[in-house]
C-alpha cells in the first residue's frame, strides 16, 4: 500500500514489494501467486483502512439539495485523506486489474444516480453534468490547490449544481455586460 501511495501502482515492482516486506521475491509468490492476487489484497486493505463515503446513507435524505451537502462533506473529506492513493491510482488506471478499475470508474456515477434524485425535472442534462463535475477528484483537487477549504469547495460545487439543476434554457443567455 505505501508503495502504491508514493510511486504508484505503475511504477511499484514485486521486487520493490519483497524488499519493502523483508522477504525475498519467492516467499512474497508464495503468499501472493500473481500480481493480482497481490493487488487484491492490497486494495482489500486499504479499502478497509480507508473507507469510502456512505453512498447508501445518502439515500435517506429526502431533500437534494441537503444530501448533496452531507455528500460533498463527506466525499472531500475523503478525497483529502486519500488524496495521493487516489491521485496515483487514476494516474495509472490502465495498469490496474480490471476489477479494481472498474469499480475505481463506476464509483462517481454510482454517487451521481443517488445524488440526482428529487430535482425539478428542468435542467436535467445541466444537473446531471455538474454533478459528475462536483463528484470528480479531479475537480476537488484543483479547487483545493486553489487554496480553498473542502467545505469552500463544497459549497462553491452545490452552488454550481443549483444553478444548473433551475436552468432549463436550451440556448446560452447573452452574456452579462463588460463580458463580451
Amino acid at each position: 500500500m505505501e508503495l502504491h501511495g508514493t510511486i504508484g501502482p505503475a511504477a511499484t515492482t514485486i521486487s520493490a514489494v519483497a524488499e519493502r516486506a523483508g522477504v525475498t521475491r519467492a516467499t512474497l509468490y508464495r503468499h501472493f501467486p500473481n500480481e493480482q492476487v497481490l493487488f487484491e489484497a492490497c486494495s482489500a486493505d486499504w479499502r478497509a483502512a480507508n473507507p469510502g463515503p456512505d453512498v447508501a446513507g445518502w439515500v435517506a435524505i429526502a431533500d437534494p439539495a441537503d444530501r448533496l451537502q452531507v455528500a460533498l462533506d463527506e466525499l472531500y473529506a475523503w478525497y483529502r485523506s486519500t488524496e495521493a492513493m487516489r491521485a496515483n491510482l487514476l494516474r495509472d488506471i490502465e495498469v490496474l486489474p480490471s476489477g479494481i478499475a472498474a469499480r475505481i470508474i463506476a464509483f462517481p456515477g454510482t454517487m451521481r444516480d443517488v445524488l440526482d434524485v428529487g430535482w425539478p425535472a428542468a435542467g436535467g442534462a445541466f444537473r446531471y453534468a455538474a454533478l459528475g463535475h462536483a463528484l470528480a477528484f479531479e475537480t476537488w483537487q484543483s479547487l483545493a490547490r486553489e487554496g480553498l477549504e473542502d467545505q469552500q469547495v463544497a459549497h462553491l460545487m452545490i452552488l454550481f449544481v443549483m444553478n444548473a439543476a433551475s436552468w432549463g434554457g436550451t440556448q446560452l443567455d447573452p452574456a452579462p455586460s463588460g463580458l463580451d
